[in-house]
């Protein structure tokens, strides 16, 4: 049975038979996959004009890398980056989401024309999000990370403790659980043996009873399982993963390759539904 994810400006998304495709989209110009390649507005475009024709349904616009040592940026710069994109976003009339754990620039996002908030810390480096998200509406994508923290817990063990911390905080604010979905950071403070650890055990996450979004894309430890170094290479690796996060249950991927994941996720989703007919 399908669930509605609601979203900024009136739109939301069925959450159930059909895998749902996040497209990366980085106006930055160090960015670990694809930095510089698309700073120019009509690159960027372009890029955003490819992936939905390619099965897309969501634009996420980031203008900040995120990578390991990525140079950080102010809140002027990011925004500066990022809202021209959003708002020529809306000619094609597809979902926007925008990738920062600025409260100001979601906010300014969100007005854009943005649908949806996908913050990195969780909303515990500016919890000032979650009153933004219930103020505008707007989808939020809560992402545990293990950055700027020590842990040597079990991996599930540290995903419950961080992200019931991030929900508290969205409860506190108001935000309504129809508008909220989890991602587990894949990569996020995270070495290779916990990564694949993550992907063995992900079916517990369900105990969540939220959405889940993953992103494994061209990831550091996808190269360490495939012996693929170039970040470009490793798209193959990615399918694979999205395979197998979809049968243990994500439902949101976020990629950097649209085509290659699109055809993996139907054969994931044609597998689900022959169980689904069999039950």
């Amino acid at each position: 049975m399908s669930k509605l994810w609601q979203l900024a400006h009136g739109r939301n998304i069925a959450i159930g038979s059909k895998s749902i495709i996040m497209g990366i989209l980085n106006v930055t110009p160090d960015s670990f996959s694809d930095g510089g390649r698309y700073n120019e507005l009509d690159q960027a475009l372009a890029n955003a004009e490819k992936m939905l024709n390619e099965g897309a349904t969501i634009i996420d616009v980031g203008g900040e890398s995120t990578r390991p040592g990525g140079a950080s940026i102010d809140a002027e710069t990011e925004a500066a980056r990022v809202i021209p994109v959003i708002t020529a976003l809306k000619q094609f009339n597809c979902l926007i989401s925008i990738d920062t754990y600025r409260a100001s620039t979601a906010l300014r996002a969100v007005e854009a024309g943005a649908h949806i908030v996908n913050d990195v810390w969780g909303l515990q480096r500016e919890p000032e999000i979650a009153a933004i998200a219930k103020e505008t509406g707007a989808g939020l994508v809560i992402m545990h990370t293990s950055r700027d923290r020590i842990t040597d817990q079990d991996v599930i063990a540290d995903q419950h403790n961080f992200l019931n911390v991030s929900l508290q905080i969205a409860e506190q604010c108001g935000v309504e659980k129809s508008r909220i979905c989890l991602d587990p950071g894949f990569g996020f403070g995270k070495n290779t043996e916990q990564d694949i650890a993550l992907m063995a055990r992900f079916r517990e996450l369900q105990a969540f009873e939220y959405p889940l979004l993953v992103g494994t894309s061209r990831k550091r430890f996808i190269g360490a399982m495939t012996g693929q170094d170039a970040p470009m290479n490793r798209d193959i690796g990615t399918a694979a993963t999205s395979i197998a996060m979809r049968l243990a249950g994500a439902s949101i991927f976020r990629v950097h390759n649209v085509a290659f994941n699109r055809d993996a996720l139907a054969v994931a989703d044609a597998i689900l539904q022959s169980e689904a007919a069999t039950e």
